[in-house]
């Protein structure tokens, strides 16, 4: 990665959360979340982070940026003023001109606090090594219509997103990999999905939050045999915008969680998970305050009044409320009964897949 200070210019946010929203609050114009991303070659990743640095924070720009030699992933917001200059910049370079942008479903001007872009191995850690795939070689994209056609006609509905953001939100029928990460999932597609007997002769469709996961995943199942493969164009976030600027059937229950301040967008007035403390509807997620744990779970109003706050189990509660030297100490000490393991394990919920 590149060093955030270059000849005494500081390439790096150095205000504290709570001073950087302050800031935001004072702003008298709004901000369009945005994400977008592409596969490209990148020559020199550490270069164009530089400039990109440089460049989005002349503008005022905020978000969480992935640059890699195989191209660009970004979760972002540009101030409404600052729009137009941002797009003309961004498509001054040619490996970026006319890269699409999918428009947050709900904006919001906390959707992000600081700029941070960072150099990657790749934009989506795929944990592949074979030097045979081309990731470049996808499926065909759907767009809302084409998708809902394709899920009335019995094709097979893969997500491709972690088992948290299925939990809460999901497409009819669809296979829901049980995994925390896009590594584990294309592992389930090879071992579980490519080779069932049931999904020969059927068209593979694919989704996830931007369309960045199931664009390479459509890659992977290609590479592996599978000749029918789709994906839906822009995600679930283009597809919500289609739904509703087409009158077409929303055929996406719940909520889209998304890696911002924001949580999740919703999608439709279902709330199709439960709260992990109490067993009650609720699809809100949240990370456990207790910075040791952080573990996000599925909470409900009653549970955070019950519990004292944001707080996974009543032993992180506990901790929590200890001066800060004795959990100092505590973290330092012996690990006896680890409230992460064994709360992760039996909160977890196992979603149906196909459900």
């Amino acid at each position: 990665m590149s060093n955030p200070k270059k000849d005494g210019e500081w390439l790096c946010n150095r205000f504290s959360k709570e001073e950087a929203f302050a800031e935001i609050e004072k702003e008298s114009f709004e901000r369009k979340t945005i994400s977008f991303y592409r596969y490209v070659k990148i020559e020199n990743p550490e270069a164009l982070r530089d400039d990109l640095f440089r460049e989005w924070a002349g503008l005022g720009c905020l978000g969480r940026i992935y640059v890699a030699p195989e191209g660009i992933n970004a979760q972002m917001n540009v101030p409404l003023p600052a729009w137009e200059n941002f797009v003309a910049k961004l498509y001054a370079r040619p490996e970026f001109k006319d890269v699409p942008f999918k428009v947050a479903v709900e904006s919001a001007k906390e959707s992000f606090w600081k700029l941070a872009i960072k150099v990657k191995k790749k934009i989506v850690a795929d944990g592949l090594s074979d030097p045979t795939f081309d990731p470049s070689d996808t499926g065909d994209y759907l767009d809302a219509d084409g998708f809902n056609k394709m899920i009335d006609s019995g094709a097979v509905v893969v997500d491709m997103r972690n088992h948290y953001e299925s939990e809460v939100g999901r497409f009819e029928n669809a296979i829901c990999p049980d995994a925390d990460t896009f590594r584990e999932e294309l592992e389930i597609v090879e071992k579980e999905i490519i080779p069932n007997s049931d999904n020969k002769d059927k068209p593979i469709i694919m989704y996830c939050t931007g369309g960045i996961r199931c664009e390479k995943a459509s890659a992977f199942m290609k590479h592996h045999g599978c000749k029918r493969v789709y994906h839906l164009k822009g995600g679930i976030i283009d597809y919500a915008h289609q739904v509703e600027e087409q009158g077409l059937e929303n055929k996406f229950k719940g909520v889209n969680f998304v890696f911002d301040n924001r949580v999740a967008e919703r999608i439709s007035d279902d709330v199709i998970a439960n709260c992990h403390q109490c067993g009650n509807a609720c699809d809100h997620h949240v990370n456990c305050e207790n910075l040791a744990c952080h573990l996000l779970f599925i909470q409900c109003e009653a549970c955070k009044t019950k519990h004292g706050g944001e707080y996974c189990c009543d032993t992180c509660a506990e901790f929590d409320a200890l001066p800060e030297e004795q959990k100092r100490a505590l973290r330092k000490g012996p690990k006896k009964d680890d409230c992460l393991g064994v709360y992760k394990s039996r909160l977890r919920p196992k979603i149906n897949k196909s459900n």
